[in-house]
């Protein structure tokens, strides 16, 4: 039983390393999930309470990341709010339809046209576009080191330690 559980974790957490750089899967809380089944399916036993919480932690950080990086730095960048969500809300249909690209377009785009509209400044609105974007892509990029990581962390608390 714990075999088919180790495999169904390190599966997860691989996944979620896979998942951070797709967008609209949820790496963190694949990760949680992998390191939820592990331990529940070792018995609590196998993985210690001080390495679960930490790898835990992590996988909460990288979902809150994950969620939240892209209207850090548009916020950061001096976009409003609703410019934020009206951002989120076109790069997520715009992901869907068109996948990583047209996200990263939608959201440039919706940001700059919504800031300039708000503002009637070419530079700031460029600002706040670039920012975002580039936000999503550290957030990207900040989610797989962490996913990698914890599958890192948990590798060596189950199979070292």
């Amino acid at each position: 039983m714990v075999d088919a559980v180790t495999v169904l974790a390190i599966a997860l957490l691989v996944g979620a390393i896979v998942g951070a750089a797709v967008p609209m899967v949820p790496s963190g809380l694949l990760s949680l999930a992998g390191l939820g089944v592990y331990w529940w399916g070792a018995g609590f036993a196998e993985l210690s309470a001080l390495a679960f919480v930490v790898l835990a932690v992590l996988a909460i950080v990288t979902a809150l990341i994950e969620f939240f990086g892209g209207s850090i730095a548009a916020r950061a960048g001096g976009a409003s709010w609703l410019t934020t969500a009206a951002a989120a809300i076109v790069g997520i249909v715009l992901m869907v339809v068109t996948g990583p690209l047209g996200l990263l377009v939608g959201l440039f785009g919706t940001v700059f046209v919504l800031e300039f509209v708000r503002d009637g400044e070419l530079e700031g609105s460029t600002r706040s576009a670039v920012y975002t974007t580039i936000g999503v892509l550290a957030s990207t990029a900040v989610q797989v080191l962490l996913t990698a990581s914890i599958l890192f962390g948990f590798v060596v608390a189950v199979f070292v330690l």
